[in-house]
Parts: C-alpha cells; structure tokens; sequence
C-alpha cells in the first residue's frame, strides 16, 4: 500500500469506528470490497487488474458456498449478498462510461457485457454449489486443489509465463513479451491460507457455521489483504466481528499509534535501509568482507522492518474498526534460538503451517507401522514444514534452499536441546554462565537467520555461492 491508500483507508476506517455496529459492519464490507480492486497493481495484460481481484470475490463465494450448511437460517439474506456481489461488481464495471467516477481499477475496466457475464458465472456457481451440489466434502478436496493450483501457476515461473502467454494471445497482444510479473495477485498468498484453512476446518468438523457477508468480511478483511496477518475465521468472526460493542477511544487511539509506529518502521527506517541491503545489483559492485557484512545485515534489518511496519498499520487499522488482527512479530531478532525465532517471526504463517501440515505429519509418521524412531520424525517434519514455507515464497531453488536451512537448523537445535537438557538446572544457578549462554544463543541465532537471508533474497544459487565465499573472505 502506498502512503496516500494508508492514508484514506485510516482516515474512513476511523470514521467507520463511530458508526453503530451494523453500519459499521456494512462499511467493513464494502471497504473490503473496494480494496480488492483499488489495491491491486496495474498488468500489463489488458484488463487483468480488473479480473484478478473479481476472481478473488469469486473464489471467496465459493468456498463459502461449499463450506456453508446446505439448510440454513435466514438463506434469503445469504442470497441476497451473493446476488449483491455481482451487483457491486457491476456497478464498479460500469463506471468505464463515466470518466468522472473512473476507475477504482489501476486501468480502465473491461467491457460491461463481459462483467455481465461473470457476474451471472460468479452468482449461478455459488447458488449451485450451496444448495444443490450432492456432496460437499467432495466439492472442499476440489477446491483445496484448484486454490494450490493457483499458487502454483502464480509462484512458479514457468507456469506464471506461459499462463500470461496465453491472456497475451487472447487479447491481442504479444505473447513473446510474456514474464512472470504480468500475473500480480495481490494478496492472494494470503487469500489461499483463509480458504484452506475454512476448507480443512470443514472437511474435520470444526468449522461453525458463516454468514456469507461475514465470511467475504474475513476473507477479504481489506488492512490484512496485502500482507497479512492471516487470521483464523472463528477468532475474526465470532470473537470481533458480531461483537456489537462500540469502538472505545482508547482502541482509537491505540489504532493510530500503531499506523504511525507502522508507517514510521516501513517508509524511513526501511526504505532508508533499502538504499544499502543486500540485493543482486549491489553484490555485483562489492568485494569487500566488511561491506557484504554490512549488506547483510542491513537486509535483514529492512524485511523486519518492511514486514512489521505493514503488520503494525494493518493492526492499527484494523483497531479503529473494532477488530483485533493478531500480532505477527514479537522482537524476533532478540531470541537465543532458532525455534523461539520462529514463534516471534511471522506468528501467523508458522502457526498455520505448524496446524495443518507439522501436526498432522508427525502424528501420521508416529503411527506408522514401522516405528520411526523420534529423531527421522522430527526431521522429517520439521523439513518439510520450512521447505513448505520457503516455497510458499516462490517456487525456486533459493526459497527452498532458504526453507531447508531453517528446518535443518530447527532440527540440531531440537537435538542440542534434548542433550542440554539435564544439565539445565545447574547452568540456572551460575548466573554468569547463563548470561553468556543467552548471549551466545543470541549472537549464533541472529547470524545464522541473517546468513539464511541470502538464499532468501538472490534469486539464483549461483549469486548465492558467490556471495558466502565473499562473506568469509574467499
């Protein structure tokens, strides 16, 4: 989001704080609506910005259509906002022809008959599948397919251009320009997390019950689009969003603080770390030991920084609505290992995938027949898990690389935990060795993550190489 976006979505949402709940909860909503399209990036490929966030309310829909129960209280009002859907859609479609109003799109929107058209796809699809399909279950392992195969096609380069090949061919332009940046979802890496979680939780049992306006509410929730938090449905629904309590002052005023502190870590401190972080172009330009240190750890200052300063605005936003995102980063940079590190940084992510992918592994490999002994299990998943995460990133040998290096290094510090262990309760009592322990723990945590960030940032294993050989002096 760019300051002035930040700006007018705090201002309205402030406003929105002053309205009684049901007002409020409408402009929530619709906010969340606009953002989809009023945030997504300009493409390349005619009319993508338009189709792209339309494909998100789509998408959004549809899962609530397959998730929700079939019999359902009040089902006119349900149908009545999936029907609204495509009338808000219309409606933004429309202002093509009025040049005062246009756009909310970073170009000009497609031609009204094809909106129509969606529209009528959008609604028809989501009345079909809720009232009509024969088994849900079976709809929810479709959809779970059809939202990792959109990441897919979206995080691996290959597939991301021949998919824009094929829009450039079908409006008339020159497929041989196609890249992997044509096709800029914005905050669909998110969107997928909310939909599959709704899905697995549904496919277990543990997924209440939705209205539809409520679940595209959490979905498309507009501060936490862009780069999270990813929340879970029942804490955002049941716990903030039919909590009919008025926003106080001091959510208010906490709300603002946080976009200030958020604003502030974002556009001075990490923009003015950008100028000297590690990237390809820089590290070309240096042979210096001592300056690709710097580098380094001015990059992993400026993505801590970058990344809590959107966590801290979208909190803050958030908070002026009456809505409590959860936190993401609790000072990741001063913990004494790996592990803690990963429950400080990003909370939301590694919790997510600790809940529906280290769990469930390693409970299924513990009862597997073959009676792995502890340790396979342990590694097993914690690699799997991190090298999840890194692709999560982008589907390329440095993100797994990056992904593998954490789940190694959660592995030995598992193991060096179990070995320490029993001498815990004497090294407590010496309180120098203690001390110089955590600094220890502290100095080889911090490094180790820092050294992981080079796999992170260069997008090619070779630069990567080349620049730990630099890094310790070769």
């Amino acid at each position: 989001m760019t300051l002035f976006q930040i700006s007018t979505l705090s201002i309205i949402s402030l406003l929105a704080g002053w309205l009684p709940y049901r007002w409020r909860r409408a402009v929530i909503l619709t906010l969340s609506l606009i953002a989809v399209y009023w945030l997504q990036p300009v493409s390349p490929i005619r009319n993508l910005d338009f189709w792209l966030p339309t494909a998100a309310i789509g998408l959004t829909l549809l899962v609530w259509a397959v998730t929700a129960p079939k019999e359902t209280d009040n089902i006119r009002w349900h149908f009545l906002y999936i029907a609204a859907a495509p009338v808000f859609i219309l409606i933004l479609g429309a202002t093509r022809y009025f040049d005062p109003l246009c756009c909310l799109t970073a170009s000009r929107p497609p031609q009204l008959v094809q909106v129509m058209i969606a529209c009528v796809l959008i609604f028809g699809a989501a009345l079909v599948v809720n009232r009509f399909s024969p088994s849900s279950r079976r709809l929810a392992r479709v959809m779970i397919v059809v939202v990792i195969a959109l990441f897919i096609v979206l995080k691996f380069q290959p597939s991301g251009i021949i998919v824009s090949s094929g829009l450039r061919s079908i409006y008339g332009q020159d497929p041989a320009m196609a890249t992997v940046l044509d096709i800029s979802w914005l905050g669909f890496s998110y969107l997928a997390f909310r939909l599959l979680h709704t899905l697995r939780d549904f496919q277990t049992g543990r997924l209440p019950s939705f209205k539809s306006d409520e679940y595209t509410t959490y979905a498309l929730f507009y501060p936490s689009l862009t780069a999270g938090p990813i929340d879970r449905s029942q804490r955002f629904i049941q716990t903030d969003l039919r909590n009919p309590d008025s926003v106080s002052n001091y959510g208010r005023l906490l709300g603002i603080q946080r976009i200030v502190i958020g604003t502030f870590k974002k556009f001075v401190i990490a923009d003015a770390l950008a100028l000297i972080a590690l990237s390809p172009q820089l590290i070309s330009q240096v042979n210096s030991t001592l300056w690709m240190w710097l580098l380094l750890y001015a990059f992993s200052l400026r993505i801590y920084f970058d990344f809590a300063g959107y966590t801290d605005i979208a909190i803050g936003i958030g908070l002026m609505v009456g809505i409590q995102l959860p936190e993401n980063f609790d000072r990741p940079y001063t913990t004494t290992n790996l592990t803690w590190f990963w429950n400080s940084w990003h909370i939301t992510l590694a919790q997510w995938f600790r809940s529906y992918v280290f769990n469930p592994l390693t409970r299924s490999l513990r009862g597997s027949p073959r009676h792995l002994p502890s340790w396979v299990i342990i590694l097993t998943g914690q690699s799997l898990t991190m090298l999840l995460i890194g692709l999560w990133h982008g589907i390329s040998w440095n993100f797994a690389i990056w992904g593998l290096w954490h789940g190694l290094g959660l592995f030995i510090h598992n193991r060096w935990s179990n070995w320490i262990r029993p001498y815990t309760p004497q090294m407590i009592e010496k309180h120098k060795l203690r001390k110089a322990l955590n600094f220890g723990g502290w100095l080889l945590t911090f490094n180790y993550v820092a050294l992981g960030w080079v796999w992170f940032m260069l997008p090619e294993v070779n630069l990567a190489v080349d620049t730990f050989y630099k890094l310790f002096g070769n």
